[in-house]
């Protein structure tokens, strides 16, 4: 017969051994808080705010009427103007902005001749991106907006139709959306888990005593054990993108050298983050368990479910620290909107900095440890 005894000893043995492991003891705590807030507070699929740009070739009081109206809405805000298509375009490119509104010279004559009845002619066009169906399909909904030539809506007024031109995704296919922004994720997860796995396991193994006997400097270690993995995240992208083509027809780079330069930036990111880990972690447990707080943001606030400007301010700033969120944005512009990676400006000079930052810390950490 069992023994409650016995049962009851090993019990609170195991309830003290849990209260002393302070990582463990933060996951029961923290993982349900964090998902809670993330999916309560940051994760809104109604999209709002989307950043767009105009291009109004009329500048009348009739198209300022109009994007009043549109903003009015609260679906899109300007943030730039500019005074060709082109430059617009550029903008889509970059990701600056995820739509263009453009307006024609004689946008006034088309909204009369649409209130009159004599015309079916768009007054107006949109331009929107549609590697993010979900932003495309939010801008679409406004392709239709009650309108009088005075600027007066009212529910017997006649129906300013834009028309809608997507561009690089013209099929809104989710897939296309999906494949590359999958990329950040499983890069994350893996490269971080393996970096920092890696090194702790060397300290449980007793081969870090070793290695400190060696000439080896702890900089020079880091090094060697991130060095590796590169090249399993570069086999990596290349699985998820190949098979995206094959199996989703997801269109590949047209500039590899772009592909190559986000992709590796990105891989040492994640790699730098796995050290800083390493050297807070006792055991690979915890290594494992420390991973899971930097994935599930990165899963939830990166863009890639859910769009980051339907994300509170506060959610976004939280974004922007994590890599995945720089590397969504950079694999979609690069593989679907072929941007180049030097118009990744911002993106780029943030990975750097946090690579070189993240490395600094890791390799004084660790040489404190050593100490």
């Amino acid at each position: 017969m069992p023994s409650l005894f016995r049962i009851n000893a090993i019990m609170l043995k195991e309830l003290r051994q849990l209260a002393r492991d302070r990582i463990t003891f933060a996951m029961i705590v923290m993982i349900p808080l964090i998902q809670l807030v993330l999916f309560g507070y940051a994760i809104n699929t109604d999209v709002r705010h989307v950043p767009a740009a105009v291009v109004d070739f009329a500048n009348t009081s009739q198209s300022r009427q109009l994007l009043y109206d549109l903003e009015a809405s609260q679906v899109v805000v300007f943030i730039q103007r500019f005074d060709s298509v082109q430059q617009a375009e550029q903008a889509l490119t970059k990701g600056d902005v995820a739509a263009v509104l453009v307006l024609p010279v004689d946008f006034q004559r088309r909204l009369i001749l649409r209130q009159s009845g004599l015309s079916h002619q768009p007054v107006a066009q949109w331009i929107t991106d549609g590697s993010d169906p979900i932003l495309s399909s939010a801008v679409s909904a406004l392709s239709q907006l009650p309108l009088t030539p005075n600027g007066v809506q009212g529910s017997n007024a006649p129906t300013a139709v834009m028309e809608i031109v997507s561009y690089f995704n013209p099929e809104k296919r989710t897939a296309v959306n999906i494949v590359p922004g999958l990329i950040a994720i499983i890069l994350t997860m893996t490269m971080v888990l393996f970096t920092s796995a890696a090194v702790v396991r060397e300290r449980e193994q007793g081969n870090m005593e070793f290695l400190i006997t060696t000439p080896m400097q702890p900089l020079e270690l880091m090094l060697g054990k991130i060095i590796p993995y590169i090249v399993v995240g570069c086999i990596q992208t290349s699985i998820i993108l190949g098979l995206g083509h094959v199996l989703f027809a997801v269109p590949l780079p047209t500039h590899w050298v772009s592909l190559v330069v986000v992709t590796l930036l990105f891989i040492l990111a994640s790699l730098t983050l796995g050290l800083i880990i390493s050297t807070r972690a006792a055991t690979q447990l915890q290594a494992m368990q420390m991973t899971v707080f930097i994935l599930l943001p990165s899963i939830l606030l990166s863009g890639f479910m859910f769009p980051y400007a339907a994300m509170p301010k506060a959610a976004q700033w939280l974004a922007e620290i994590l890599p995945a969120t720089h590397y969504v944005r950079m694999i979609r512009a690069v593989v679907l909107r072929d941007a180049h990676w030097w118009s990744l400006s911002y993106d780029v000079i943030y990975l750097s900095c946090f690579t070189l930052v993240g490395l600094l810390l890791a390799t004084l950490r660790f040489k404190k440890r050593l100490d």
